[in-house]
Protein backbone atom coordinates (compact mmCIF):
# COMPACT_ATOMS: atom_id res chain seq x y z
CA UNK A 1 0.00 0.00 0.00
CA UNK A 2 2.97 2.34 0.99
CA UNK A 3 6.86 1.85 1.16
CA UNK A 4 5.88 1.48 5.24
CA UNK A 5 2.66 -0.78 4.74
CA UNK A 6 1.16 -3.87 3.08
CA UNK A 7 -2.00 -5.75 3.53
CA UNK A 8 -2.40 -9.23 3.64
CA UNK A 9 -5.78 -10.94 3.32
CA UNK A 10 -7.08 -14.51 3.85
CA UNK A 11 -10.68 -16.33 3.52
CA UNK A 12 -11.30 -19.66 4.91
CA UNK A 13 -14.97 -21.00 5.72
CA UNK A 14 -16.36 -24.53 6.53
CA UNK A 15 -19.19 -26.53 8.15
CA UNK A 16 -19.19 -27.22 11.84
CA UNK A 17 -17.35 -29.74 13.13
CA UNK A 18 -19.05 -29.43 16.53
CA UNK A 19 -22.83 -29.25 17.92
CA UNK A 20 -22.37 -26.19 20.13
CA UNK A 21 -22.86 -22.77 17.56
CA UNK A 22 -20.80 -20.78 19.64
CA UNK A 23 -17.96 -23.00 19.84
CA UNK A 24 -18.06 -23.47 16.65
CA UNK A 25 -17.80 -20.28 15.42
CA UNK A 26 -14.99 -19.79 17.84
CA UNK A 27 -13.08 -22.57 16.03
CA UNK A 28 -13.87 -20.99 12.50
CA UNK A 29 -12.67 -17.49 13.43
CA UNK A 30 -9.69 -18.70 15.21
CA UNK A 31 -8.82 -20.67 11.88
CA UNK A 32 -9.55 -17.78 9.42
CA UNK A 33 -7.18 -15.61 11.16
CA UNK A 34 -4.22 -18.31 11.53
CA UNK A 35 -3.17 -17.39 8.00
CA UNK A 36 -2.36 -13.20 8.97
CA UNK A 37 -0.25 -14.36 11.94
CA UNK A 38 1.64 -16.78 9.63
CA UNK A 39 2.47 -14.37 7.59
CA UNK A 40 3.47 -12.17 10.68
CA UNK A 41 0.99 -9.97 10.17
CA UNK A 42 -1.74 -7.99 12.81
CA UNK A 43 -5.25 -8.77 12.08
CA UNK A 44 -7.34 -5.70 11.30
CA UNK A 45 -10.62 -6.28 9.83
CA UNK A 46 -12.82 -9.03 8.69
CA UNK A 47 -15.74 -9.74 6.80
CA UNK A 48 -18.05 -12.38 7.87
CA UNK A 49 -19.02 -14.93 5.38
CA UNK A 50 -22.41 -17.30 6.61
CA UNK A 51 -24.26 -20.05 4.71
CA UNK A 52 -27.32 -21.02 6.93
CA UNK A 53 -30.56 -23.42 6.78
CA UNK A 54 -33.81 -22.10 6.91
CA UNK A 55 -34.39 -24.95 9.05
CA UNK A 56 -32.68 -23.65 11.73
CA UNK A 57 -33.18 -20.74 14.26
CA UNK A 58 -31.76 -17.38 13.22
CA UNK A 59 -30.76 -17.37 16.91
CA UNK A 60 -28.44 -19.77 16.19
CA UNK A 61 -26.49 -17.75 13.42
CA UNK A 62 -26.47 -15.00 16.31
CA UNK A 63 -24.37 -17.96 18.30
CA UNK A 64 -21.77 -18.40 15.60
CA UNK A 65 -21.25 -15.21 14.81
CA UNK A 66 -20.92 -14.35 18.65
CA UNK A 67 -18.39 -17.25 18.81
CA UNK A 68 -16.30 -15.56 15.72
CA UNK A 69 -17.02 -12.05 17.17
CA UNK A 70 -14.94 -12.96 20.47
CA UNK A 71 -12.36 -14.53 18.61
CA UNK A 72 -12.00 -11.23 16.56
CA UNK A 73 -11.76 -8.92 19.85
CA UNK A 74 -9.53 -11.22 21.25
CA UNK A 75 -7.26 -10.54 17.86
CA UNK A 76 -7.91 -6.88 18.60
CA UNK A 77 -9.33 -6.92 15.46
CA UNK A 78 -12.82 -5.55 13.93
CA UNK A 79 -15.75 -7.21 12.40
CA UNK A 80 -16.40 -4.45 9.39
CA UNK A 81 -19.56 -6.58 7.56
CA UNK A 82 -20.34 -9.69 6.00
CA UNK A 83 -22.44 -11.71 3.68
CA UNK A 84 -25.10 -14.01 4.47
CA UNK A 85 -26.57 -16.56 1.54
CA UNK A 86 -28.67 -19.60 2.23
CA UNK A 87 -27.69 -22.99 2.34
CA UNK A 88 -28.75 -26.59 3.21
CA UNK A 89 -25.58 -27.10 5.97
CA UNK A 90 -24.07 -24.54 8.18
CA UNK A 91 -20.94 -22.94 7.18
CA UNK A 92 -19.02 -20.15 8.69
CA UNK A 93 -15.80 -18.16 8.09
CA UNK A 94 -13.81 -15.09 8.37
CA UNK A 95 -12.43 -13.08 4.83
CA UNK A 96 -9.56 -11.39 7.17
CA UNK A 97 -7.27 -8.59 6.64
CA UNK A 98 -3.85 -7.45 8.29
CA UNK A 99 -1.30 -5.10 8.40
CA UNK A 100 2.73 -5.61 8.77
CA UNK A 101 5.62 -3.86 7.03
CA UNK A 102 6.56 -4.66 3.61
CA UNK A 103 9.85 -6.02 4.70
CA UNK A 104 8.75 -7.86 7.49
CA UNK A 105 6.47 -9.99 5.72
CA UNK A 106 7.12 -14.04 5.99
CA UNK A 107 6.39 -16.62 3.82
CA UNK A 108 6.43 -20.53 3.86
CA UNK A 109 9.35 -20.08 1.09
CA UNK A 110 12.17 -19.03 2.74
CA UNK A 111 13.69 -21.47 4.83
CA UNK A 112 17.66 -21.80 5.20
CA UNK A 113 19.66 -24.45 5.27
CA UNK A 114 20.63 -25.25 8.48
CA UNK A 115 17.48 -24.01 10.18
CA UNK A 116 15.31 -25.48 13.07
CA UNK A 117 11.86 -25.91 12.70
CA UNK A 118 9.65 -25.42 15.72
CA UNK A 119 6.03 -26.65 16.01
CA UNK A 120 3.77 -24.58 18.41
CA UNK A 121 0.44 -26.66 18.38
CA UNK A 122 0.30 -30.54 19.30
CA UNK A 123 -1.40 -32.73 16.15
CA UNK A 124 -4.60 -34.43 16.16
CA UNK A 125 -7.30 -32.14 15.98
CA UNK A 126 -8.78 -33.63 13.03
CA UNK A 127 -8.83 -37.28 14.29
CA UNK A 128 -10.10 -36.11 17.46
CA UNK A 129 -13.21 -34.42 15.02
CA UNK A 130 -13.96 -37.36 13.40
CA UNK A 131 -13.99 -39.31 17.41
CA UNK A 132 -16.43 -36.81 18.28
CA UNK A 133 -18.71 -36.91 15.77
CA UNK A 134 -19.20 -40.95 17.14
CA UNK A 135 -19.51 -39.92 20.63
CA UNK A 136 -15.70 -41.37 21.08
CA UNK A 137 -14.43 -38.73 23.31
CA UNK A 138 -14.68 -37.98 27.04
CA UNK A 139 -15.66 -34.29 28.46
CA UNK A 140 -11.70 -33.42 29.12
CA UNK A 141 -10.74 -35.03 25.82
CA UNK A 142 -13.32 -33.06 23.60
CA UNK A 143 -12.40 -29.99 25.90
CA UNK A 144 -8.82 -30.73 24.98
CA UNK A 145 -9.98 -30.48 21.05
CA UNK A 146 -11.47 -27.39 21.86
CA UNK A 147 -8.94 -26.02 23.34
CA UNK A 148 -6.42 -26.61 20.14
CA UNK A 149 -8.58 -25.15 17.80
CA UNK A 150 -9.62 -21.82 19.43
CA UNK A 151 -5.95 -20.57 20.27
CA UNK A 152 -5.09 -17.96 18.21
CA UNK A 153 -1.38 -17.91 17.01
CA UNK A 154 -0.75 -14.43 18.30
CA UNK A 155 1.41 -15.48 20.81
CA UNK A 156 3.63 -17.82 18.76
CA UNK A 157 3.22 -14.92 15.88
CA UNK A 158 4.88 -12.56 18.32
CA UNK A 159 7.48 -15.17 19.62
CA UNK A 160 8.96 -15.46 15.76
CA UNK A 161 9.04 -12.09 15.08
CA UNK A 162 11.19 -11.23 18.22
CA UNK A 163 13.40 -13.90 17.56
CA UNK A 164 14.07 -13.44 13.71
CA UNK A 165 12.36 -16.15 12.16
CA UNK A 166 13.19 -17.05 8.39
CA UNK A 167 9.58 -18.81 6.63
CA UNK A 168 6.44 -19.76 8.81
CA UNK A 169 3.35 -21.34 7.54
CA UNK A 170 0.20 -22.47 9.80
CA UNK A 171 -0.35 -26.35 9.81
CA UNK A 172 -4.20 -26.54 8.66
CA UNK A 173 -5.71 -29.07 6.14
CA UNK A 174 -3.10 -30.59 4.72
CA UNK A 175 -1.87 -31.65 7.69
CA UNK A 176 2.22 -31.37 8.90
CA UNK A 177 3.10 -33.54 6.36
CA UNK A 178 1.54 -31.50 3.54
CA UNK A 179 2.21 -28.12 4.90
CA UNK A 180 5.75 -29.03 6.02
CA UNK A 181 6.23 -30.21 2.05
CA UNK A 182 4.81 -26.65 0.81
CA UNK A 183 7.68 -25.20 2.93
CA UNK A 184 10.39 -27.35 1.65
CA UNK A 185 9.14 -27.12 -2.04
CA UNK A 186 8.61 -23.19 -1.99
CA UNK A 187 12.52 -23.35 -0.43
CA UNK A 188 14.27 -25.57 -2.77
CA UNK A 189 15.03 -27.69 0.27
CA UNK A 190 14.79 -30.82 1.91
CA UNK A 191 12.54 -31.00 5.33
CA UNK A 192 13.85 -33.48 7.74
CA UNK A 193 11.04 -34.03 10.61
CA UNK A 194 11.72 -36.40 13.68
CA UNK A 195 8.32 -38.32 14.23
CA UNK A 196 9.38 -39.05 17.60
CA UNK A 197 9.53 -35.13 18.57
CA UNK A 198 6.19 -34.12 17.35
CA UNK A 199 3.84 -32.86 19.93
CA UNK A 200 0.94 -35.32 19.41
CA UNK A 201 -2.58 -35.30 21.55
CA UNK A 202 -2.10 -39.02 23.33
CA UNK A 203 -5.79 -39.55 22.61
CA UNK A 204 -5.74 -38.97 18.94
CA UNK A 205 -2.37 -41.40 18.38
CA UNK A 206 -4.55 -44.13 20.36
CA UNK A 207 -7.51 -43.53 18.24
CA UNK A 208 -4.89 -43.53 15.00
CA UNK A 209 -4.45 -46.91 16.13
CA UNK A 210 -7.70 -48.36 15.99
CA UNK A 211 -7.98 -47.06 12.64
CA UNK A 212 -10.07 -44.31 13.12
CA UNK A 213 -8.85 -42.13 10.84
CA UNK A 214 -10.60 -38.81 8.29
CA UNK A 215 -10.43 -39.29 5.04
CA UNK A 216 -8.43 -35.86 4.53
CA UNK A 217 -5.55 -37.85 5.68
CA UNK A 218 -5.60 -40.05 3.22
CA UNK A 219 -5.68 -37.59 0.40
CA UNK A 220 -2.70 -35.60 2.42
CA UNK A 221 -0.66 -38.68 2.04
CA UNK A 222 -1.79 -39.26 -1.61
CA UNK A 223 -0.87 -36.22 -2.55
CA UNK A 224 2.64 -35.91 -1.64
CA UNK A 225 3.66 -39.86 -1.78
CA UNK A 226 6.34 -39.04 -4.84
CA UNK A 227 8.38 -36.39 -2.80
CA UNK A 228 8.46 -38.18 1.14
CA UNK A 229 10.44 -40.64 2.28
CA UNK A 230 9.14 -42.78 5.57
CA UNK A 231 11.72 -44.51 7.48
CA UNK A 232 10.67 -47.98 8.17
CA UNK A 233 10.87 -47.30 11.97
CA UNK A 234 7.82 -44.90 11.98
CA UNK A 235 4.95 -46.71 13.19
CA UNK A 236 1.69 -46.51 10.79
CA UNK A 237 -0.57 -44.51 13.61
CA UNK A 238 2.29 -42.01 13.84
CA UNK A 239 2.60 -40.93 10.22
CA UNK A 240 -1.31 -41.10 10.20
CA UNK A 241 -1.48 -38.49 12.63
CA UNK A 242 1.67 -36.39 10.58
CA UNK A 243 -1.23 -36.32 7.70
CA UNK A 244 -3.67 -35.39 9.90
CA UNK A 245 -6.25 -32.66 8.48
CA UNK A 246 -5.97 -29.81 11.36
CA UNK A 247 -8.72 -27.13 12.17
CA UNK A 248 -6.49 -24.01 13.26
CA UNK A 249 -3.03 -25.74 14.44
CA UNK A 250 -0.39 -24.15 15.44
CA UNK A 251 2.48 -22.50 13.35
CA UNK A 252 5.61 -24.47 11.57
CA UNK A 253 8.46 -22.09 12.19
CA UNK A 254 11.52 -22.39 10.08
CA UNK A 255 14.28 -20.24 11.91
CA UNK A 256 18.34 -20.18 12.63
CA UNK A 257 19.23 -23.44 14.68
CA UNK A 258 21.13 -21.46 17.40
CA UNK A 259 17.71 -19.10 17.89
CA UNK A 260 15.27 -22.48 18.48
CA UNK A 261 16.12 -23.17 22.23
CA UNK A 262 14.82 -18.88 23.04
CA UNK A 263 12.19 -19.68 20.87
CA UNK A 264 10.92 -22.64 23.12
CA UNK A 265 11.58 -20.64 26.21
CA UNK A 266 9.28 -17.76 24.90
CA UNK A 267 6.66 -20.25 24.04
CA UNK A 268 6.74 -21.91 27.11
CA UNK A 269 4.68 -18.93 28.47
CA UNK A 270 1.93 -19.61 26.30
CA UNK A 271 2.07 -23.53 25.86
CA UNK A 272 3.07 -26.62 26.87
CA UNK A 273 3.01 -28.43 23.30
CA UNK A 274 5.32 -26.32 21.10
CA UNK A 275 9.20 -28.74 20.12
CA UNK A 276 11.79 -28.62 18.07
CA UNK A 277 10.22 -31.15 15.31
CA UNK A 278 12.91 -31.35 12.74
CA UNK A 279 15.46 -29.21 10.22
CA UNK A 280 16.14 -27.82 6.93
CA UNK A 281 18.99 -29.22 4.47
CA UNK A 282 19.78 -29.09 1.17
CA UNK A 283 17.81 -30.88 -1.79
CA UNK A 284 18.16 -34.51 -1.52
CA UNK A 285 15.65 -35.92 -3.93
CA UNK A 286 12.91 -36.06 -1.75
CA UNK A 287 11.52 -32.60 0.07
CA UNK A 288 10.69 -34.77 2.74
CA UNK A 289 11.94 -37.21 4.67
CA UNK A 290 10.67 -38.32 8.21
CA UNK A 291 12.33 -40.28 10.55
Amino acid sequence: MREDLAIVQTVDFFPPMVDDPYTFGQIAATNSLSDIYAMGATPTTAMNLICFPTCLPVSVMGEILAGGYSKVQEAGAIIAGGHTIEDEEPKYGLCATGFIHPKDVLTNAGCQVGDALVLTKALGTGILSTASKADLLSEEEYRRMVELMTTLNCNARDCMIRVGAHACTDITGFGLLGHAYEMAAGSGMTVVLDSRRVPIVPKALELAREGIIPSGAYNNMGYIQDQIQIANTVPLEVSDVLADPQTAGGLLIALPEHKAPELLSQLEAFTGDARMVGYVKPFSGKSLEVR
